[in-house]
This record gives C-alpha cells, sequence and structure tokens, in this order.
C-alpha cells in the first residue's frame, strides 16, 4: 500500500526473518546495514552474522503495520530496489515499537527469554490437591 498525504511509507508490517537467514551475512556484508527489522526468531548463521557485523534483530510484531508506519519519518530505498515492498530500505524512526531480539554480542531474547522464565517457574511451589 502506497503513502497517504504527508506519510513517509504505507503500512509497514514485518517480514518473517527467518527466511533470510541465509543471506544474512551477505546483507551485512554488502550494506553495512545497522539493523534488521523483522518478526520470529533468528537462527545460529544468522545470529553468528549479526554478531560478527556489531549489528542488531529487532523485532516487530506482527498486525501492527499502522502502529510501525506512524513512527517512520523518512524512507529510502538502499539496496535490492527492483525488489519492491521487499527492497531493503533506510528508515529514519522516531518511538518505532520493536524489542531488542538479538544485540550486537550475538544474545537473543528467544534463547534467552525461555531459560530465564523455566528458573522462574521452577522455583513456584506446586501443590497437588
Amino acid at each position: 500500500v502506497d503513502p497517504i498525504a504527508d506519510e513517509a511509507v504505507g503500512p509497514a508490517g514485518p517480514t518473517t526473518a527467518t527466511r533470510m537467514d541465509k543471506f544474512t551475512d551477505a546483507m551485512l556484508l554488502g550494506t553495512g546495514l545497522a539493523g534488521m527489522i523483522g518478526k520470529a526468531e533468528r537462527g545460529p548463521e544468522a545470529i553468528e552474522a549479526i554478531k560478527r557485523h556489531q549489528s542488531v534483530y529487532l523485532i516487530a510484531v506482527g498486525g501492527a503495520a499502522y502502529l510501525v508506519s506512524k513512527a517512520i519519518r523518512r524512507a529510502r530505498v538502499i539496496a535490492f530496489e527492483d525488489l519492491g515492498m521487499e527492497a531493503i530500505y533506510e528508515f529514519e524512526v522516531e518511538d518505532m515499537p520493536v524489542t531488542v531480539a538479538v544485540d550486537s554480542t550475538g544474545a537473543s531474547v528467544h534463547t534467552e527469554g525461555p531459560r530465564v522464565w523455566k528458573d522462574k517457574i521452577a522455583s513456584f511451589p506446586v501443590r497437588v490437591a
């Protein structure tokens, strides 16, 4: 969907990033990206590339395309323009509703989060009636 009035972009829903894992290293190496936005967890190959290039992976909530688009102030295509909506864009954003899923050290919320909660849940008392 094209932008309307003063919008920088139309709805900007995240894509499932896992399918891009095998291209992550090449994209980070070839474009100098500081970070990527998508949804879903990333595999070990992508996490290692993110760590190696000191980049980050941010997750946005699927179905919140309108909210994400409202945070985008400016947008420009920096690579693969022929892919249309799947091209790589540079966004200038303000207060974008995203979460750091993989940081520049390779720590992943999808790995660390379940581990933390497993430990917390294990400490809860269990009562059998």
